[in-house]
């Protein structure tokens, strides 16, 4: 099996596997108990959080573990705008991730927020010039990925983040696609707040971490124990802490050389598939993308034929994000990319980490382009002409 999922789940890291396995059977302590297990665990997550903090260049103080990306986004997003609000009106783009466009949902709804989405291109980008229209004296904050988990387009998120600080505005990123494939230094970046999750990067499931600069008011989400310098509370998780930690440092020590790497396989990849397959429309920035990802549409054939056509041929691949697998509506990113809804139904979704091999992925794309052409002549065979009457 060719497994290209990876922006649903990546395959685990060994040495996150290694960093976790200790503090769950040896120092299994709770950090916050006052005795040798305890402190042991407490050690621990001081080193995971001093890990993180170090690869995105802020201080450890800064770095709050959550339960992943979708917690970290919701505290980063309610917690701001909750704790000293300027004013009610927040700014997103229309391609965010659930997590993201949820939140806002929810304080649109419930404390009386006004959003505005700000329009992308036709390749997903937001323009900064588009943003500085938007943003208004009663902006009190703004949230755009940093890149895209359907089409992988990459957000020129430095000058985003410039616009929002020149207008005194709070700027948050979800960068879980981001994490392990572009670099992460807060400080270039310009960013207030940035969310991560470990099962992205290879660390397992339930474990994420959000930067958010210290002299920002933070509204907690979950209240109990006061963990985590109060901004969330819960016994911490500090075998996934240095799970994610070990799995991001791994990451971050592969750039750029990982990235520029699987770049020109990705690339290989989309050519072949632009040729070969029948009506191909790659999704997203053709080159501001990121690395590890590659997506098409094919209009007229079902995505969910292709993806089972694909599965038989031992490529598993996706038609787009996994929070809305089984849905019957067509992706809300690819309408906002002005594709219509019966071409965004055939989305198709390839994504994979620096340890796949370019063979694998040539493999793949060969297989894409057998799986549409069966798909494509399967439709075009006319149906068999009803059997005679028998005559009487």
């Amino acid at each position: 099996m060719i497994y290209l999922d990876a922006a649903a789940t990546a395959p685990p890291q060994r040495a996150a596997l290694e960093a976790l396995w200790p503090l769950l059977t040896s120092n299994f302590g709770n950090p916050s108990s006052h005795h040798a297990p305890g402190e042991a665990a407490a050690i621990a997550l001081d080193e995971a959080r001093r890990t993180v903090a170090r690869l995105l260049s802020c201080r450890p103080s800064e770095i709050t573990f959550t339960s992943g990306g979708t917690e970290s986004n919701n505290l980063a997003l309610k917690g701001i705008a909750l704790a000293a609000p300027r004013g009610r009106h927040i700014v997103t783009s229309p391609i965010e991730h659930a997590a993201v466009s949820g939140p806002l949902e929810y304080l649109a709804r419930v404390h009386g927020f006004r959003v505005s989405v700000v329009p992308v291109t036709a390749e997903g980008i937001v323009p900064p010039a588009a943003l500085k229209e938007v943003l208004t004296p009663d902006t009190t904050l703004c949230s755009i990925m940093y890149a895209n988990n359907e089409v992988g387009t990459v957000q020129p998120l430095a000058e985003l983040a410039a616009v929002c600080a020149a207008a005194g505005v709070y700027f948050h990123s979800d960068a879980v696609q981001a994490a392990g494939w572009l670099p992460l230094d807060v400080g270039a970046l310009g960013v207030d707040a940035l969310s991560i999750s470990g099962h992205k990067l290879g660390a397992p499931k339930g474990i994420g971490a959000l930067f958010c600069r210290g002299r920002i008011p933070l509204e907690p989400v979950l209240h109990g124990g006061g963990q985590e310098r109060g901004r969330r509370s819960g016994t911490e998780n500090v075998g996934g802490a240095a799970a994610l930690a070990a799995a991001l440092d791994l990451a971050q020590a592969a750039l750029p050389d990982a990235a520029r790497a699987a770049t020109v396989h990705r690339d290989v990849l989309i050519s072949h598939v632009l040729e070969h397959a029948p009506d191909a429309r790659l999704t997203g920035h053709h080159t501001q993308r990121l690395p590890g990802l590659a997506s098409f549409c094919f209009p007229g054939v079902s995505g969910e034929a292709v993806l089972l056509e694909l599965e038989r041929l031992g490529v598993v691949a996706s038609s787009g994000s996994a929070c809305a697998a089984g849905s019957d509506e067509p992706s809300a990113v690819l309408l906002a990319l002005g594709i219509d809804p019966g071409t965004a139904q055939s989305a198709l979704r390839l994504s994979w980490t620096r340890d796949t091999p370019g063979e694998d992925l040539k493999t793949a794309a060969r297989a894409v382009v057998a799986a549409v052409r069966k798909i494509r002549n399967l439709r075009s065979v006319p149906p068999a002409a009803p059997a005679p009457a028998h005559l009487h």
